[in-house]
């Protein structure tokens, strides 16, 4: 038995016979004729089914090449060094506090004052999260353009535990951590890169994600 003939041949041959036999008289498919017509539609069907499968082709090769151009995601970048100083100690003139002092130790550092009214409630926290530490965090308070006299009465109040100093006018420290207002307060890792910034009241809770990032490995000695 011979090859069996395709269905799609098939039906296309039927459909060149009925428009062939509708012709009058016609011993064959004339040119402008139905059948002309058909093969013709016939013919720009297979066309754009073509062109619409090379289409899909290119859009995944383009897809593809975008993902092979792109790479894995960015990493972030470095976070930026904290600027270094030397401040009194509130209370002590002469003597001073640098950046330096904390090499290789993460540290916690809170820009605040005796007349910001949010301080009023922040200080206290950070007071009782140091405390509770137990010697496991360090923060050192900066009293910006204040008074020493009633910064010092503050820090008692507050239970303020840890070293404090003063940054009067032109407050160079101030601004050099570009401090919008008070209080303030910058998480550095242990080579003093500022890893987190709280502007405003910090919360409990920003300082317990402050000091996660500073605890995490490579992030505090």
């Amino acid at each position: 038995m011979g090859e069996q003939e395709p269905m799609t041949a098939q039906h296309d041959r039927r459909l060149d016979a009925e428009a062939a036999s509708s012709l009058p008289g016609a011993g064959g498919p004339a040119a402008g004729g139905p059948l002309g017509w058909l093969r013709r539609r016939r013919r720009a069907t297979r066309l754009a089914i073509t062109a619409g499968a090379a289409v899909i082709a290119i859009v995944a090769a383009l897809l593809a090449l975008g993902t092979v151009t792109n790479g894995p995601a960015r990493t972030a970048a470095p976070a930026p060094r904290a600027p270094g100083f030397s401040l009194a100690v509130l209370g002590h003139p002469g003597q001073h506090i640098t950046l330096s002092r904390y090499a290789g130790h993460a540290l916690i550092i809170n820009f605040f004052a005796s007349w910001c009214a949010p301080c009023k409630r922040e200080t206290p926290l950070i007071a009782r999260f140091f405390r509770s530490a137990h010697g496991g965090v360090t923060v050192l308070g900066v009293d910006v353009n204040d008074s020493a006299r009633s910064a010092l009465k503050f820090a008692r109040r507050a239970g303020v535990a840890y070293p404090v100093v003063a940054d009067p006018q032109p407050m160079t420290t101030t601004l050099a951590y570009n401090v919008p207002g008070l209080p303030a307060t910058f998480f550095l890792d242990r080579q003093h890169r500022i890893v987190k910034r709280v502007y405003g009241a910090v919360t409990l809770t920003d300082l317990r994600t402050g000091l996660a990032m500073l605890t995490r490995p490579g992030g505090r000695g």
